[in-house]
């Protein structure tokens, strides 16, 4: 399954393979909370040998991701290793929910410090949750030596010529977002102590950081809807800015119309957070892992049918017009500037 070195044979307590078998067999493939026959009739070979095999249906692609998260960089050192496991599995596999893929497979690529018996464990378990919750099996991955760093690829499935890309944008669309933003940027806040809430709220809001929900079903839903799709790992503003480069367009949002939730509205209500933070949390501040798409003027009846019997909020935040690149305007339609735009890596 996971293959590689490397850890000093004098700091073995378990050797690397015994850490293989006893935390990272059979992760996801059992009580799945979505059918997994599909998944399963696609992986031909998992763990074990030098590669793993997957066997594409007819007429389908394969979509891959990857994302890699470094600790004190996208989790604190003294994060939970359930959490950091869930996080991990869920911010890859938002990816694939954006293109409308249906998840198949992943493969995890661990660096520890140290073999710490404690830490793995919790960790296998948070991700073998996570796996169960998407129905997708770990089948194969490395291990190694050195500063704690989770990289996760994730592969789904999509019909040919179905899947959802940046690069559909249109004048005349409408710009929506799933769920409600800035929760996780408020969280961060918290877990950075920059920012000091009630016992209450601050369980909420780390649930938003280190449990975020991947939207594949409402990816898949988008698929015949949808013009564009992104999910929002570095902030709206910037990730709308992919939309609307890619699709060579103008993208126009709307602050006041981007949805909040009950426990963020509670926090400026009670002063705990200033009013003109609200937008900088929604705007620019990331990890909400929900999905942003665009849709024609032929298709948005359709949307607000399919979204009042989903689960998940649908809100409608702007729209895309002849230009290039991303406004936000007030409700007075003044033009807003923000100098952050979004997350930068470098």
């Amino acid at each position: 399954m996971i293959t590689g070195n490397k850890f000093d044979s004098e700091q073995r307590v378990l050797s690397e393979f015994e850490v293989i078998r006893r935390y990272f067999s059979n992760i996801g493939d059992s009580n799945p909370r979505n059918a997994t026959s599909e998944a399963k009739s696609a992986i031909v070979l998992s763990g074990g040998d030098d590669c793993a095999l997957l066997s594409l249906p007819e007429n389908n692609r394969l979509a891959i991701s990857i994302d890699t998260l470094v600790v004190d960089t996208h989790f604190p050192k003294n994060a939970l290793a359930d959490d950091i496991a869930r996080r991990s599995l869920a911010v890859a596999v938002s990816d694939l929910a954006a293109m409308g893929a249906r998840p198949v497979a992943f493969t995890l690529a661990l660096t520890l410090p140290d073999l710490n018996t404690q830490w793995l464990q919790r960790f296998s378990e948070g991700l073998h949750e996570s796996a169960c919750f998407y129905g997708v099996p770990l089948i194969g991955g490395d291990t190694t030596k050195g500063p704690l760093t989770i990289t996760i690829q994730v592969h789904g499935i999509v019909a040919e010529n179905t899947e959802l890309r940046r690069s559909g944008a249109s004048p005349g669309d409408k710009i929506y977002v799933s769920g409600y933003l800035g929760d996780a940027a408020v969280a961060l806040d918290i877990i950075q102590q920059r920012l000091i809430v009630a016992d209450s709220p601050r369980h909420y809001f780390y649930n938003r950081f280190y449990r975020p929900t991947a939207r594949v079903e409402l990816g898949q839903a988008l698929l015949p809807l949808a013009s564009s799709a992104i999910d929002i790992s570095d902030g709206l503003l910037a990730d709308v800015g992919h939309i609307a480069e890619s699709s060579e367009v103008l993208a126009k949002i709307y602050p006041q119309k981007i949805p909040l939730s009950k426990e963020l509205n509670e926090l400026v209500q009670n002063q705990t957070i200033d009013k003109n933070a609200v937008e900088y949390y929604a705007l620019t501040g990331g990890d909400d892992y929900e999905l942003c798409f665009t849709v024609a003027a032929e298709f948005q009846s359709e949307l607000l049918t399919y979204a009042a019997s989903m689960e998940v909020n649908i809100t409608e935040i702007g729209e895309i017009v002849a230009g290039r690149g991303v406004e936000c305007l007030n409700s007075a339609g003044e033009q807003l500037d923000y100098k952050v735009k979004g997350y930068q890596h470098f």
